[in-house]
């Protein structure tokens, strides 16, 4: 896992994205393992971002179960990993690494 993790932070890093997190929920009880964070500088840069994930990450056998795509916030479902790719504003509105961080302390 923390190889994947490591891969796709750095995709994700070379296309500019900022402010990327991690966050290990593995034995928390939440839907899944891990969840990555990302910063796209607006709608456009949100969207390539998650096209260059699609096009890196599934010919190294990574599955997306599920995408949810806006250019605001776009959410990958990869089974036991989430990725969210959100504009600033979005991710100052929905805060959602203290929801997250809150459920790693518990």
């Amino acid at each position: 896992m923390e190889q994947r993790l490591a891969t796709i932070v750095n995709f994700l890093s070379e296309k500019k994205a900022e402010d990327i997190e991690t966050i290990d929920l593995k034995g928390k009880g939440y839907i899944v393992d891990s969840v990555i964070i990302a910063t796209a500088l607006n709608n456009k840069h949100s969207i390539a971002l998650l096209n260059y994930l699609r096009e890196t990450l599934k010919p190294l056998g990574e599955e997306f179960v599920r995408v949810e795509e806006d250019g605001e916030w776009s959410i990958i479902d990869m089974g036991d990993m989430l990725i969210h790719i959100m504009t600033q504003e979005h991710r100052d509105r929905y805060n959602i690494e203290e929801f997250l961080k809150e459920i790693k302390r518990g």
